[in-house]
C-alpha cells in the first residue's frame, strides 16, 4: 500500500473505531474549484462602490453564487456579480448585490469590525500563499461598515481584533446595493512568484436568512476555510517597493491617578516601523510603544474558582497572531484551559499597565514552513514588577494537504522570576475531504516548563478528535496538566488537573415551512486530579433549539454541574463554601444553596447613526455560610457618523470593586493610513454609601504611517 492510499485510510479506520456517524464510507475525489480571471487595474478607478469607471466593463465575471441556506444547492433570490482588477500595487474587488426587494435591505452597523451577522454583507476569503491554511477575511455591508480578520486554526475561527489598511465604498438604487473594496498590495504577506490565489465569496441576505457562496457552496463548509476555495488567476509580479512602513505617534494627556493625587500632564512620542523582508516576510520594530488607542475589557461575573481569560487587542502584538496559535483541543465549553503564548503576560500585570520600552517581531512563511518570534523589553513599575526581558517563538510545517506540524517556546518573565521557560510540539492532521466533502481534525500536542520556584510535575499535554459538520458535529477532547505547570507568558487558569470532555451534536432540517431547523446538543466534561479522583463535572444539553425561518430562536439548556473543594472557597466577601462534594442542576440549585441568576440585554439603534446597549446581571446566592448578591451593569452609547469616525461612551459598575468607571473613545481616520485617538476615562468609588473620585485621565493620540 502506498503512502498516499495509507493516508486516505488513516481517518477512515479511525472514525470507524471511534464509531462516527458518518453516511458514506470511501473517500471522495477532489472536486473541480471554480476560477476567476483578474482583469488590469488602470489609473482612474474611484472607489466610490458604483462600478461605473469602463474598466469594470470588459472584466470577467462571477455571475451568480449557489444558495446553501435555506436550500442547499437553490437558486439565490438575487443574482450577485463580482469582478477583480488587480496591479502592481493594489486589488480591487468590485461586487454587485442584486435585490428585488431593495427597501428590505438590512444594514445599521457602521463600526469598525462589527459582527455582521444579522444584516446584509459580501465576505472575501484571499489565501495569499494557496496553503489551504492560512488567509485573510474581508467584510463589508451595505452602509460601508468595514470588517477584517486573520483566519485562525486552518478555518475553524477568525481573529477579529486583527486590522489591516484598506479602503470601501458602497451604494444602493433600485437595483440592490453595490460595493468595492481596495486592499493595498502592502498590507497583505503572499508567496511570490504566485499567478494564482485562493478566493471565496459569500453574501446573507439577512430578510430572507439567505447565506450563498461561490466556491464550496455546502453547509459542512464554511467561508472561512482556505481548504475549500476557489482560485483567482492572473495576478502580476506584485511591488512593495521598499516594504517599509513607517509609523510614529504622538500621545498627551492629562491624569489623576488616585485621590488627592495632584494632576500630571506628559507629552510621549512612539514609534511602530515594519520592514517587508521579501513578500512573505515581515520584521517589526517598537519603541516606547503605548496602547492608548485599546479598548478596556468589559467586565464579567466570576462564580468559578478559575480566573477569566481575556483576549488579546493590541496590535504590535496581533500581527501574525494566527502562527503562534497552538493545535486544536485546548478549550472546553469555549472556555481555555491552557493558551501557551499569552501575549497580555506582557505589558500588563494585575490590571496595571507596564510600559514596552522596545519590542521586535518577525514572522512570515517561507516555502512551507511558518515562522514568528518575538522579544520585548519592558520597564520597572515600583512596588510592581521590576525590568523583564521576555520572547516567544514559533514554528509549524506545513504537511500532507491541510496538515501540520511545529514547536513552540517561550522564555523570561514579567516579575523577573529566573530561569523561566517552556517549550512544546504539536501535530495536526486536518483534512475537508473525508468521504468527499467531510471535515475531520485529529490533535496532539505535549508542553514542558521550567522556572527556579517551580516543582512538582511541570509537563502538559492532551489530545482532541473532531468531526465538525452540518448534520452531525463529534468531538473527544483529553488535557493533562501538571501540578507544576505554570510558565510565565501562557495562560493556565487550572493546574494538577485532567480534564476530558465531549460533544455530541446533530441538527434535523425538517421540511416544514416555518422552521428552518432543530440542533440537539450534548457535552459533557469532567475534570479529574492527577490521581483519578474527580474534581467537578459538567453536563450541557440542548433538548429545544430550534431556529425559525424568521431568523428567531427558541433554545432550552440544561446544565448538570459537580464540585468536589479540597480547600474553602470563598465565592464572595465574606461567603466561603467549605471543603465537599455539591451536585446540582442548573434550574436553581448551587452548592448546597440556591442560586437565582438575572442577565438582561437591550439594544436599541435608534438611527443608523446612533446605537444604544443597556446590560445586566445579578446573580443572589443563598447558601448556608451565607447570602451574597452579585451586580453588573453596564451601559454603552456608539455614535457612528461613518465607517471612519465613530464615538463610543462606555459606563460599566460591579459591586465587588464598588467601581463605577466611563471609557469614552472618539476614532477618527482621517485617511487610510492615519488616525486620531480621544480617550476619556473617569473612575468613581463608592465608599459608605457615597461616591468619591477615584481617577480620571484625558489621552490624546495621533499616529500616522508613512509607506515607501
Amino acid at each position: 500500500m502506498n503512502r498516499i492510499a495509507r493516508a486516505r485510510l488513516f481517518p477512515v479506520l479511525l472514525a470507524g473505531l471511534l464509531g462516527l456517524p458518518f453516511a458514506s464510507s470511501a473517500m471522495g475525489q477532489d472536486r473541480p474549484r471554480p476560477s476567476l480571471e483578474a482583469g488590469a487595474l488602470l489609473p482612474g478607478l474611484s472607489v466610490d462602490g458604483r462600478l461605473e469607471e469602463e474598466l469594470w466593463r470588459d472584466v470577467p465575471v462571477i455571475t451568480g453564487l449557489t444558495m446553501i441556506e435555506p436550500d442547499e444547492g437553490g437558486v439565490p433570490v438575487g443574482q450577485t456579480t463580482v469582478r477583480v482588477l488587480v496591479s502592481p500595487l493594489a486589488i480591487v474587488f468590485g461586487i454587485v448585490c442584486e435585490d428585488p426587494d431593495p427597501i428590505g435591505i438590512v444594514s445599521f452597523s457602521k463600526a469598525r469590525d462589527p459582527e455582521l451577522r444579522r444584516e446584509d454583507y459580501v465576505k472575501i476569503l484571499l489565501d495569499t500563499f494557496l496553503d489551504g491554511r492560512s488567509g485573510y477575511i474581508f467584510a463589508l455591508n451595505p452602509g460601508g461598515a468595514r470588517y477584517d480578520a486573520l483566519v485562525t486554526d486552518q478555518g475553524e475561527r477568525d481573529n477579529t481584533q486583527w486590522d489591516a489598511v484598506w479602503e470601501a465604498a458602497t451604494a444602493r438604487g433600485p437595483y440592490g446595493w453595490s460595493a468595492e473594496i481596495r486592499i493595498p498590495i502592502q498590507s497583505l504577506a503572499f508567496r511570490a512568484g504566485l499567478t494564482e490565489w485562493g478566493f471565496n465569496v459569500e453574501r446573507r441576505t439577512e430578510r430572507l436568512q439567505e447565506v450563498s457562496r461561490w466556491a464550496s457552496p455546502t453547509r459542512d463548509a464554511r467561508v472561512s476555510q482556505p481548504s475549500r476555495a476557489g482560485r483567482l488567476h492572473g495576478l502580476p509580479a506584485f511591488d512593495q517597493g521598499e516594504g517599509l512602513s513607517i509609523r510614529p505617534a504622538l500621545v498627551t494627556g492629562l491624569e489623576r491617578p488616585e485621590p488627592g493625587a495632584s494632576t500630571d500632564g506628559a507629552v510621549e512620542p512612539s514609534l511602530d516601523v515594519f520592514r517587508r523582508l521579501g513578500s512573505n516576510t515581515i520584521a517589526s520594530l517598537t519603541v516606547n510603544t503605548d496602547f492608548a488607542e485599546t479598548e478596556v475589557d468589559t467586565r464579567r461575573t466570576n462564580l468559578t474558582r478559575f480566573p477569566l481569560f481575556f483576549p488579546e487587542k493590541r496590535t504590535f502584538f496581533l500581527e501574525g497572531a494566527d502562527i503562534f496559535d497552538f493545535v486544536i483541543g485546548l478549550q472546553t465549553f469555549f472556555r481555555p484551559d491552557l493558551v501557551p503564548f499569552f501575549s497580555r503576560r506582557i505589558g500588563l500585570f494585575e490590571g496595571s499597565e507596564v510600559p514596552l520600552v522596545l519590542g521586535g517581531k518577525s514572522n512570515g512563511r517561507v516555502g512551507q514552513t511558518n515562522f514568528g518570534v518575538l522579544a520585548v523589553h519592558t520597564r520597572q513599575v515600583d512596588t510592581l514588577v521590576p525590568a523583564a526581558t521576555m520572547g516567544a517563538a514559533r514554528i509549524k510545517q506545513n504537511v500532507l494537504r491541510e496538515s501540520s506540524i511545529g514547536v513552540i517556546a517561550t522564555a523570561g518573565d514579567p516579575e523577573g522570576r529566573p530561569d523561566s521557560w517552556m517549550a512544546g510540539a504539536d501535530a495536526t492532521y486536518q483534512t475537508s475531504r473525508l468521504f468527499g466533502d467531510k471535515n475531520f481534525l485529529v490533535g496532539a500536542w505535549g508542553l514542558t516548563t521550567d522556572r527556579a520556584d517551580l516543582t512538582g510535575d511541570k509537563t502538559a499535554f492532551g489530545a482532541k478528535i473532531d468531526y465538525p459538520n452540518d448534520t452531525w458535529d463529534v468531538s473527544m477532547t483529553y488535557k493533562r496538566i501538571g501540578d507544576g505547570f505554570d510558565p510565565s507568558l501562557s495562560f493556565v487558569p487550572r493546574a494538577a488537573v485532567q480534564v476530558a470532555s465531549g460533544g455530541l451534536n446533530y441538527r434535523l432540517r425538517p421540511s416544514w415551512t416555518w422552521i428552518r431547523h432543530m440542533f440537539f446538543e450534548f457535552r459533557p466534561s469532567v475534570a479529574l486530579d492527577l490521581h483519578g479522583r474527580w474534581e467537578s463535572y459538567r453536563m450541557f444539553t440542548a433538548p429545544l433549539n430550534w431556529q425559525l425561518e424568521s431568523g428567531e430562536r427558541v433554545e432550552l439548556n440544561v446544565f448538570i454541574e459537580g464540585e468536589r473543594l479540597i480547600e474553602p472557597f470563598e465565592i464572595a466577601e465574606g461567603v466561603v463554601i467549605p471543603p465537599g462534594t455539591y451536585d446540582w442542576v442548573r434550574y436553581r440549585q448551587f452548592y448546597d444553596g440556591t442560586l437565582d441568576e438575572l442577565s438582561v440585554r437591550a439594544v436599541v439603534r435608534v438611527s443608523h447613526t446612533v446605537l444604544v446597549e443597556l446590560g445586566g446581571q445579578q446573580n443572589n446566592g443563598h447558601l448556608p455560610q451565607g447570602d451574597f448578591v452579585q451586580r453588573l451593569v453596564n451601559g454603552r452609547i456608539q455614535l457612528n457618523f461613518s465607517p471612519d469616525l465613530q464615538l463610543n461612551g462606555f459606563v460599566q459598575y460591579d459591586n465587588a470593586s464598588k467601581l463605577l468607571g466611563s471609557n469614552t473613545r472618539l476614532r477618527w481616520t482621517f485617511h487610510p493610513l492615519g488616525d486620531v485617538f480621544v480617550v476619556y476615562n473617569h473612575n468613581l468609588s463608592e465608599q459608605t454609601g457615597s461616591w468619591l473620585h477615584d481617577s480620571n485621565q484625558l489621552i490624546v493620540k495621533l499616529q500616522y504611517a508613512l509607506r515607501y
